[in-house]
């Protein structure tokens, strides 16, 4: 299974969701962001890599569906409805993540809490 996460700059939530995600249950992460300036730019290329699409907020549906619409057709694309107050690592944004993804893949309850110490 192979998830992408985007956020509009991939410096924080983006970021921190591919971080603790990564190697999960042989998930494949990847994350980038919409904005020009982002660290990592979303490109059709990752959209069709992916299984699964996480975005954080709608407006990254609405950029993600104007500029990729073909390549989403066969997509899982879920709006987690996270804000940009959280930095990089963020406790508060871990437990959000964790919590919110966990509706849609499998989370094992004995996560590793310090896998991303």
């Amino acid at each position: 299974m192979k998830l992408l996460f985007i956020c509009s700059r991939n410096k924080w939530r983006s970021l921190t969701a591919e971080k603790i995600f990564e190697g999960f249950n042989g998930y494949e992460v990847r994350s980038a962001g919409t904005e020009e300036g982002a660290r990592i730019k979303v490109t059709e290329g990752l959209i069709g890599w992916a299984d699964m699409i996480f975005v954080m907020e709608k407006k990254h549906t609405r950029r993600l569906k104007d500029k990729f619409s073909s390549t989403l057709l066969q997509k899982q694309l879920i709006c987690l409805g996270i804000p940009d107050d959280y930095k990089f690592m963020d406790e508060e944004l871990i437990e959000i993540l964790k919590s919110r993804v966990s509706e849609y893949i499998e989370v094992p309850e004995y996560w590793n809490e310090h896998k991303h110490e």
